[in-house]
C-alpha cells in the first residue's frame, strides 16, 4: 500500500470522524460552541456549530494536504521517510483529539461560557501525538541510506598548472516577497508615526519582529557559492554579506546530491554543526565532507561541477 493510499484512507477516516462525533452529539451541545479558553480554562471565545465543523474540516484539510504534497517523499532517503511518519501519525492523531476535546469540554453544557475544560485534556492533545509522531518516524524510519563514502567522487581533469574557478547563484523568491513586505509594513509604520495616526509606543512590540523579517528575509533570499584554490566562499543575500569561508584543507571531498526542505526540516540553515544543509531551494546540493567528519550542504545549480572542481584541487594539492 502506497503513501498517498495510507493518507487518502486515513483522510476519509478522520474526516468521517471529526464530523459524526459532533453531529451525533448535537442535542447535547450548546449552540454556539467555546472553542477557546483563557486563564483559568475559562472559555472566552465561541462560534456557531456549523462554523466549528467548517474550521474542523479546513484544520484537517490543511494536515491532509501536506500528507498528500509530501507523499511521494515517503519513499525517499531515511530522513524523508522519519518526516512524512512522523507528520501523518502526530497530525492524525492531533486532529482527531483537538476533535475529541472541544466536543467533550462542551458536552451537556447549557451555554457555551458553562463549557469547562480539563488542564489534563490539553496536555494530552499535545503529548500524544507528539510522541506519535517521534515513535512513527523511527519505525518508519527504514533501511540506512546508501554511504556515499562508497561512491566515487566527480573529480575534474586539470591540466598541470591550470587554474580554474566556478561560480554558481541561487535565489528563492519567496524570502524576497518576505523582505518586501517587511519593507512595507516598516514604512507604512513610519508614515503613521509621522502622521501622527499612531505613535511609536504603540507597535514598539512589533518592530523588532519586522526589523528580523526583513533581515532573515534578506540574507536567505539568495547565495552564491565560489570555488577556488584557497577553499570555497559562501556569500548570503543580494549585497554578498554575511561571507563564511571554508578552507579547502578542512574538506575531505565534495559531492553532488538532492535534497529537498521535507528531508531537513525545512528552509534556511538546518540542522546541526557539522551536518547542516543551507537549504533555499529543493533540488541539487553540493554537499562538502569534512576532514573531521562532519558535512555541510548547500543547495546550489551546477553542484556536481563545484563538487568535481573542489576535489580537483584536494587532489593537487595532495600530489604535491
Amino acid at each position: 500500500m502506497t503513501s498517498r493510499t495510507i493518507a487518502l484512507l486515513a483522510g476519509t477516516a478522520v474526516a468521517a470522524a471529526v464530523s459524526a462525533a459532533p453531529l451525533a452529539l448535537r442535542e447535547r451541545l450548546p449552540d454556539p460552541l467555546a472553542v477557546h479558553w483563557g486563564p483559568g480554562m475559562i472559555p472566552d471565545n465561541a462560534v456557531s456549530f456549523p462554523v466549528y465543523l467548517a474550521v474542523q474540516a479546513a484544520l484537517w484539510g490543511v494536515v491532509l494536504l501536506g500528507l498528500l504534497a509530501s507523499a511521494r517523499r515517503a519513499g525517499g532517503g531515511r530522513s524523508a521517510r522519519v518526516s512524512w511518519w512522523a507528520l501523518f501519525s502526530g497530525g492524525v492523531l492531533f486532529a482527531s483529539l483537538i476533535s475529541g476535546m472541544t466536543v467533550a469540554a462542551n458536552l451537556d453544557a447549557a451555554t457555551w461560557t458553562d463549557a469547562r475544560l480539563s488542564p489534563l485534556a490539553v496536555a494530552v492533545v499535545i503529548a500524544v501525538p507528539l510522541a506519535a509522531a517521534a515513535l512513527s518516524g523511527y519505525l518508519g524510519r527504514g533501511a540506512a541510506d546508501p554511504a556515499h563514502a562508497d561512491q566515487e567522487p566527480p573529480v575534474l581533469n586539470l591540466r598541470r598548472g591550470q587554474r580554474a574557478v566556478w561560480v554558481s547563484r541561487v535565489s528563492n523568491p519567496w524570502p524576497l516577497l518576505i523582505t518586501a513586505a517587511g519593507a512595507a509594513a516598516l514604512f507604512a509604520l513610519a508614515m503613521l508615526d509621522l502622521t501622527g495616526v499612531v505613535r511609536v509606543a504603540s507597535y514598539g512590540a512589533v518592530l523588532p519582529a519586522l526589523v528580523a523579517v526583513l533581515a532573515v528575509g534578506l540574507f536567505a533570499s539568495s547565495l552564491t557559492a565560489r570555488v577556488t584554490g584557497d577553499g570555497v566562499v559562501l556569500a548570503f543575500g543580494p549585497f554578498g554579506w554575511p561571507v563564511r569561508r571554508i578552507r579547502l584543507d578542512k574538506i575531505d571531498h565534495a559531492f553532488a546530491e538532492e535534497r529537498h526542505p521535507s528531508q531537513v526540516g525545512g528552509w534556511g540553515v538546518r540542522g546541526l554543526p557539522g551536518g547542516a544543509t543551507i537549504m533555499l531551494r529543493g533540488g541539487e546540493c553540493l554537499v562538502l565532507r569534512y576532514r573531521s567528519g562532519g558535512q555541510l550542504g548547500i543547495s546550489i545549480d551546477d553542484a556536481e561541477r563545484g563538487a568535481s572542481l573542489i576535489n580537483a584541487l584536494i587532489a593537487e594539492r595532495s600530489a604535491v
